[in-house]
């Protein structure tokens, strides 16, 4: 396994974690669908919180939560919703990131809650348009 997979595969073992010690159901790791992925789905109280994982083993050039681009929260939106629809879900949807830098010297985990909003339109990969 490359360096940066495994480092990305200890980043989100580490926000389960903490996840969990903050009292979330997490409900679903790595689910898929249609080529689309969430790193985490999790629900707390009446939220269910779509959490994407962002590991660095360094802070040098960007924070990890700034390479959770426009693209990526299309995507996210995209396959929450998917996910939401096909499992009735009655929740207040959130999506959060959990952003670690990991090096030898420290381990710094962050988790922010309601990162962001989706998108007011989205396209999926077959260009069929999705509104919030």
């Amino acid at each position: 396994m490359a360096a940066h997979n495994e480092l990305g595969r200890k980043g989100e073992e580490l926000a389960l974690k903490m996840l969990r010690d903050k009292g979330y159901t997490i409900l679903e790791h790595n689910w898929r669908l249609n080529g689309l992925e969430i790193d985490i789905i999790a629900t707390k109280g009446k939220v269910i919180a779509f959490v994407e994982v962002k590991t660095r083993s360094d802070d040098q050039w960007m924070y990890p939560e700034q390479a959770v681009d426009a693209k990526r929260k299309i995507r996210m939106s995209i396959a929450a919703k998917a996910y939401v629809r096909h499992n009735r879900i009655d929740l207040d949807v959130r999506y959060d990131i959990v952003a670690i830098v990991w090096n030898q010297t420290r381990c710094e985990i962050e988790h922010i809650e309601d990162a962001f909003l989706p998108p007011m339109r989205t396209y999926s990969s077959r260009g069929v348009r999705y509104y919030s």
